[in-house]
């Protein structure tokens, strides 16, 4: 008998894979053999081995963040003595392993415990074409993220976080806690994008952390810093809604001085898209410049000197008022005037090649004139802030130990003293935290902070201590699965400045009396799972779970004589639910982002429906994107927000919204389309936001657009 058969050899091949500038060997770089579904990744000394390579012409793909990609054509069979040494250089695009500075260690998010959601400067960048003024496109993507529009004629806005207040969500600038409180409403309408490198979100309770008001999580904008290759970026955009936004920024080092310069002006027309005489979009003019010093005495050594400078002018309400033709039937408006100089101090010592001292101080001055027809509400909020903290990098193990200072007083002008909503908190801290690598898999973090905090005005002085434990865990079961579960304590010290009462102008409310701070806890936990499918796909699933609980939260009443005031209650109000996240690229240019967002957030206060008004159970993002390097982008977004409680315990319709971008850039000049909520979803469309009469109107809660559809164009120029 004769038995014919065919057969193929296959190979086994070793690459060691290293840094072009420095020889070092590269950890984690994906090296495939394409349109054969191999696939390695290299090991801690750079070394992978790829096996069961059929004989013949072969393309191998070497991949890793940060680096040019190669394609290597060899012919198999290979007699190898030793490893093949590939060589990969840093990429022009800048493409660099994702640092996280919120956690304060400054680690790659791949081996932070801590879960941290991140926003690239590739995002920011489309998102600041849509809003070049301020930064609330930029969250609108995120899930368990929402921005809450607080007023409908000055459009005043907040940041949510899992179903909570704004209140209970801290933002920052570079670390630094200049936002919140009396500003709230105009906080994220204060914060340009265009010298943004990256936002960071942390979820969840992260008092530990950062101290009071972290009791929802935190959102860091971090800045970008000069370069020894100088970058000039300006942009000029035009809507049809009547904004204009003209802007600048710019930054260069050399080895002993470096600076940084933003500049930014916005414009904006009274708008009333559904013609009822009232604003949709106020009457605007607000102005940024930012300048820092960047100064490097020694290679260990940086000391950085800024100031922030934003004055800005709002006027909504009648639009005959806004447009200076009162008359006897035209008399309401609401007016915001703000002035923000917040300078900051920021020293840097590498005490050795991995411990690092930091010194960082701040003050904020924030003046702020709110004004409707026969009242005016004017105050004046100083804060002052200095963090000391040492970082300790020992084998596995990450410590850092630090002690900060928190001065935060407010001033209403031209009132009584006794009846001035007067109010200033101290705050002194302790905190330390270890980050231990216990193997290459498993990795822990825990925190301990405690603060105590004196919080006083003309009715009463209260002091408090606070201990707030913080712990979480990474653990990676391989290269595709990895797993972060974590949890801590909060606080929020009280204030009269919330999303409810900024909706009243803070009109008949009365000084703090015997209110305490708040106290909650929390955690999150989540699953990640990411993976090459061929040459050509790579998918990336999260799966994540939330829970908080505040115990004692303030609530607003209001007495018979109309007059509004906070008291602490002992029912508790919680929020629980989960967003799934998956994002999938084909071939690095088209882009596939979906989020989904299930929020189950209640206050056991309230009678009769306890679910925390203005949150939809509910809520999907999508987001699909085309994009060529430094040729072309286009992209098309949609968002469906479930139906919502408002205060008078009516439901809202559930809406789509959609929004479509286009870039092209022609060298150092792009120009660029947007057209946001093209299908022209709005609020008045469903029913009138004004009530009553022009005189003396009143507004329904906003839930939705109320501009409805924007259209802009701009061009950008990148130096």
């Amino acid at each position: 008998m004769l038995c014919i058969t065919n057969a193929y050899a296959q190979d086994n091949f070793k690459v060691t894979v290293k840094d072009k500038e420095n020889a070092s060997p590269l950890q984690g770089v994906t090296i495939l053999v394409k349109g054969s579904g191999i696939i390695a990744k290299t090991a801690e000394n750079g070394t992978a081995s790829l096996s069961n390579i059929p004989n013949g012409k072969q393309i191998l793909i070497v991949r890793n963040v940060g680096y040019e990609e190669q394609w290597i054509t060899l012919n198999f069979p290979l007699k190898q003595t030793s490893p093949l040494e590939i060589f990969l250089a840093a990429s022009e695009d800048e493409l660099e392993e994702v640092i996280v500075s919120s956690t304060r260690t400054s680690r790659s998010i791949q081996n932070t415990p801590t879960r941290v959601e991140t926003i690239e400067l590739e995002e920011i960048d489309e998102k600041s074409n849509m809003r070049p003024a301020n930064v609330s496109m930029i969250l609108h993507e995120s899930t368990g993220i929402s921005v809450q529009q607080t007023s409908a004629t000055s459009a005043n806005a907040s940041i949510r976080i899992q179903g909570l207040d704004g209140r209970y969500t801290q933002l920052l600038k570079d670390g630094y806690a200049s936002f919140g409180n009396f500003a709230s409403g105009l906080s994220i309408l204060e914060i340009p994008p265009l010298d943004l490198s990256q936002v960071e979100i942390i979820k969840g309770p992260s008092s530990t952390l950062y101290g009071a008001g972290a009791i929802a999580g935190v959102v860091n904008f971090i800045s970008r810093t000069p370069k020894e290759k100088a970058e000039f970026n300006f942009i000029v955009n035009q809507s049809n809604v009547g904004q204009t936004n003209i802007g600048g920024f710019g930054m260069q080092r050399n080895k002993k001085f470096g600076y940084s310069l933003l500049a930014l002006a916005n414009f904006q027309k009274a708008y009333d898209v559904d013609d009822d005489d009232f604003t949709e979009l106020p009457k605007t003019k607000d102005f940024t410049i930012h300048p820092k010093l960047f100064f490097y005495p020694s290679e260990r050594a940086t000391l950085v000197i800024g100031n922030a400078f934003t004055k800005s002018d709002r006027t909504g309400g009648d639009i005959f008022v806004v447009n200076n033709n009162a008359d006897a039937s035209h008399r309401y408006f609401e007016t915001n005037n703000s002035i923000r100089n917040t300078s900051t101090l920021d020293f840097s010592y590498k005490t050795t090649e991995k411990d690092l001292l930091k010194i960082k101080t701040s003050f904020n001055y924030f003046k702020r004139g709110i004004a409707i027809p026969d009242y005016r509400f004017d105050g004046i909020n100083y804060n002052a802030y200095t963090d000391i903290s040492y970082l300790k990098n020992i084998k596995n193990q990450s410590l850092i130990f630090g002690a900060n200072l928190v001065y935060d007083d407010f001033t209403e002008q031209n009132q009584a003293v006794s009846l001035a909503k007067n109010f200033t908190t101290k705050t002194a801290g302790l905190y330390a935290q270890q980050t231990w690598d216990i193997t290459q898999k498993f990795k822990l973090e825990s925190g301990m902070r405690i603060d105590f905090v004196n919080y006083f005005n003309a009715n009463y002085n209260k002091k408090e201590a606070f201990a707030l434990p913080r712990i979480s865990a990474l653990y990676k079961f391989n290269d595709k699965w990895s797993s972060r579960i974590g949890g801590g304590l909060g606080y929020k010290t009280p204030t009269l400045f919330t999303e409810q009462t900024e909706t009243f102008q803070y009109q008949n409310l009365l000084p703090l009396n015997q209110v305490k701070a708040e106290r909650s806890y929390g955690g999150t936990a989540d699953v990640n799972y990411k993976t090459n499918i061929g040459d050509d796909w790579m998918v990336s699933l999260n799966q994540m779970f939330f829970y908080t609980r505040i115990n004692n939260s303030t609530i607003l009443l209001q007495d018979v004589a109309g007059s509004f005031h906070f008291e602490n209650t002992s029912l508790p109000v919680q929020s629980k639910g989960f967003e799934t996240n998956a994002k999938i690229i084909f071939k690095e240019y088209f882009k596939l982002f979906a989020g989904y967002t299930f929020t189950s957030a209640k206050a056991n206060y309230l009678p009769v429906i306890q679910t925390i008004r203005l949150l939809p159970k509910n809520k999907l993002n999508l987001a699909l994107l085309y994009e060529k390097e430094r040729n072309f982008k286009m992209g098309l977004e949609g968002y469906f927000t479930d139906r919502q409680y408002l205060y008078n315990n009516q439901q809202t319709s559930a809406f789509w919204e959609f929004g479509f971008m286009a870039e092209k850039v022609f060298g150092k000049i792009s120009v660029f389309v947007n057209a946001e909520n093209f299908t022209d979803t709005r609020q008045s469309k469903y029913k009138s936001v004004v009530n009553g009469s022009h005189l003396n109107p009143t507004f329904d809660d906003i839930w939705t657009h109320t501009e409805g559809r924007t259209f802009n164009a701009g061009i950008k120029l990148k130096l």
